[in-house]
């Protein structure tokens, strides 16, 4: 198996030219990307398009940071905010609806603990995913292999080192279980505060429709 195939297998690997070369093409869009008109809404989406490929109502707020881009597959309707980075050695999956404040990371990559197997260069990298409907909060890291339940979400400065189920709140470092999200939680916008009679007249309409 030459590298990228290694790579691609989760196997240990080494980023040698073939490799660099890749990175090449997803740096020469990230550089359009992060230095475009901010306010060009339209120029940011056909960006994102180019870079993500396939991807429905995506929008990224510049800068963000990858290795491939094409490692990335988000679902419908995919925010992330700004100064997101996401090193998809391995594929990180998204689901729909979801939503990344300020200066969330995610990293697929990872390197042996060991020195002297750490400095072959041999480095591996394993997928992340995350469900459908779910907001990471800002400064959350993400680590290899971690999976993110549907309709969750993750406190603002949580290190994800281990995999969270669906329907909950989730936070701290390491980051963990906090409470089960239930249908009380629907008329709060913010802790104890409720929606004012006409938002949530009109959200009645919006979730009925």
């Amino acid at each position: 198996m030459n590298h990228i195939e290694r790579r691609d297998a989760q196997l240990p690997y080494i980023s040698d030219d073939s490799i660099f070369e890749q990175q090449k093409v997803c740096r020469k869009i990230l550089q359009r990307l992060n230095t475009v008109d901010r306010s060009d809404f339209d120029a940011i989406n056909k960006i994102v398009k180019e870079l993500l490929g396939k991807s429905e109502g995506a929008f990224i707020n510049p800068p963000f940071y990858c290795d491939y881009g094409f490692h990335i597959e988000v679902g419908k309707n995919f925010f992330a905010n700004y100064n997101c980075t996401i090193i998809d050695v391995a594929k990180v999956k998204i689901g729909d609806n979801c939503q990344f404040a300020p200066n969330v990371s995610i990293y697929t990559a990872g390197h042996p603990i060991h020195p002297e197997s750490r400095n072959t260069m041999y480095e591996y990298g394993i997928e992340v995913t995350i469900g459908d409907n779910v907001w990471i909060g800002g400064n959350t890291v993400i680590v290899p292999g971690v999976h993110i339940g549907s309709n969750t979400v993750i406190g603002a400065g949580s290190v994800v080192t281990k995999d969270i189920p669906d329907w909950v709140v989730a936070a701290g470092n390491p980051c963990k279980v906090i409470r089960k999200i239930t249908e009380e939680d629907r008329k709060f916008y913010y802790k104890d505060r409720e929606f004012d009679e006409e938002s949530w007249k009109e959200i009645q309409q919006m979730t009925q429709a």
